[in-house]
């Protein structure tokens, strides 16, 4: 679908160069198709940005579905199974994140996360709210005595170990001595990010 390649090249070209840096005449070239066709499908460079925003959000919440209803139906269920669902989340956004299909997403994420725009709320409101909203009611549900506010910290830090396998590639590729994340290196990592989740959702935590 015409629409779809333009969005995922435009991902590309927006995540490496930038909003003011992505050409749409060299994203329109890169897709097969003429500049008219960016006009005719988004309207505007902005738009087709946004949009660029709106379909890794989408694309995201596909990959974390079936995760996310999972762990929802273990809100009123016992201390055990909320555990075992924030690690069963936890590991899906890892193994999304080892995804070479994850790269240009994360570029530009990475971005808006740096310098904040509209984008950016399509891209919380697409996928990044529900993941932490139900983080955060999982936590509370394992750890009542937790505070909202430590709870909240406790899921951004949770998400942030599996984020960093594709933002802080080149750093985790440089200590682990590896030149790339293979699939034993990326169990390895899944593993130890589990180990790591079960110590803060122990009660001495």
């Amino acid at each position: 679908m015409l629409s779809e390649r333009l969005l995922d090249v435009a991902i590309d070209h927006f995540g490496q160069f930038g909003f003011d840096g992505a050409s749409t005449r060299a994203i329109a070239r890169n897709s097969g198709t003429a500049m008219s066709s960016i006009t005719y499908h988004f309207g505007s460079k902005e738009q087709l940005y946004l949009e660029a925003a709106r379909h890794i959000g989408r694309r995201m919440a596909e990959l974390q579905s079936s995760a996310l209803e999972e762990a929802r139906t273990k809100l009123a269920g016992t201390r055990e199974e909320g555990i075992e669902a924030v690690l069963v989340l936890i590991d899906s956004l890892a193994r999304m994140m080892l995804q070479p299909a994850s790269e240009s997403w994360a570029r530009f994420i990475m971005r808006e996360q740096q310098a904040p725009t509209a984008a950016f709320d399509a891209l919380y409101e697409g996928v990044m709210k529900d993941l932490s909203e139900t983080l955060v009611a999982l936590i509370r549900h394992i750890r009542p005595q937790q505070a909202e506010p430590s709870a909240r910290a406790m899921a951004v830090l949770m998400v942030g170990q599996a984020m960093i396998l594709r933002g802080g590639r080149a750093a985790v590729c440089r200590v682990l001595r590896v030149d790339t994340i293979d699939d034993a290196t990326g169990e390895l990592l899944r593993s130890r990010l589990r180990a790591n989740v079960l110590c803060i959702l122990s009660e001495k935590s």
